[in-house]
């Protein structure tokens, strides 16, 4: 699974401002990501607002993104949700032939057991015609996956090859890569906890602040990946204000407001979140501004 390390991105859904999708702005944040040196896309995650697309807008998004990409890089599609039967379903009808693996989230809302989760996935990765991604993040699903259920769902199925990460407990995320199969790899879920994951062993991030600065962020994460420490952690220090700026207001609003301050695309997102207000923007504006005259 090596096209799953370094960097890859979950991919944005620029809107116009009547709400529509922007399939130019989306074209143009995929070039901005792989000039900027990422390793992978990942398509309608999180982070894509892919709950509130219709299925004809989801189909938009993914030809366009493949037809930008145009087999550049390594395409991850996000199927998941807390409809085990609904989540089946759509694996056996979305044509993933574009797509080297899928990212499944656990299961949100229903808050189910730790057994819950093991036989959602098991129902998953039986269904499933592509490698899978679990997906842990409490803090969005409410509940978390513990390391001892993603361990043994790593052992019990060959098709599961990897967890993204978002726990953000280091303590849960070490013992992942003690207790693992060898094959199988941990990605942070966190930009912030990145760098960390990977000096301990993780095999690389899904960032949402890489696609907005892919070139200082891959470049953070390569360096982890080849252990050198003080080099990483320079550009991860130049990089932890805007880190942290982009969650203030949710996600994706802040990542979008960064787009817009490169004028890429506008920062337009969907109820029920909310764009990203004039004081936050103009301080991702200067962070953006004053990162520019860092050489890293």
């Amino acid at each position: 699974m090596e096209y799953l390390y370094g960097t890859g991105v979950a991919l944005i859904t620029p809107f116009n401002p009547d709400f529509s999708v922007d399939v130019n702005g989306l074209q143009r944040v995929v070039e901005h990501s792989i000039n900027g040196g990422v390793d992978y896309l990942v398509v309608l995650g999180t982070t894509a607002e892919t709950a509130t697309l219709t299925d004809a807008e989801k189909t938009l998004v993914i030809k366009t993104v493949i037809k930008t990409n145009a087999g550049r890089l390594p395409l991850v599609l996000g199927v998941g949700g807390n409809n085990t039967m609904h989540v089946v379903d759509e694996l056996k009808r979305i044509d993933l032939t574009e797509f080297v693996a899928i990212l499944s989230v656990s299961p949100y809302y229903n808050k189910p057991t730790q057994e819950g989760i093991y036989q959602h996935f098991k129902a998953i990765a039986q269904a499933s015609p592509k490698p899978i991604i679990v997906y842990n993040v409490p803090g969005r699903t409410g509940s978390n996956m513990l390391a001892s259920t993603t361990v043994r769902l790593a052992q019990d199925f060959k098709n599961i090859v990897a967890i993204k990460e978002a726990c953000g407990d280091m303590n849960q995320i070490t013992e992942i890569l003690k207790n693992k199969p060898s094959s199988f790899l941990v990605i942070s879920g966190d930009d912030i906890t990145a760098l960390p994951t990977v000096l301990a062993g993780g095999a690389g991030v899904i960032s949402v602040i890489g696609q907005g600065l892919p070139a200082p962020f891959s470049k953070m994460i390569n360096l982890g990946l080849d252990k050198k420490v003080g080099e990483a952690y320079e550009i991860h220090h130049s990089l932890e204000e805007g880190m942290g700026l982009i969650f203030e207001e949710g996600n994706p609003a802040g990542i979008k407001a960064i787009f817009e301050s490169l004028e890429i695309c506008k920062a337009v997102v969907r109820l029920p979140l909310v764009e990203a207000s004039a004081n936050l923007k103009s301080k991702i504006g200067k962070f953006v501004k004053k990162l520019a005259k860092v050489s890293v």
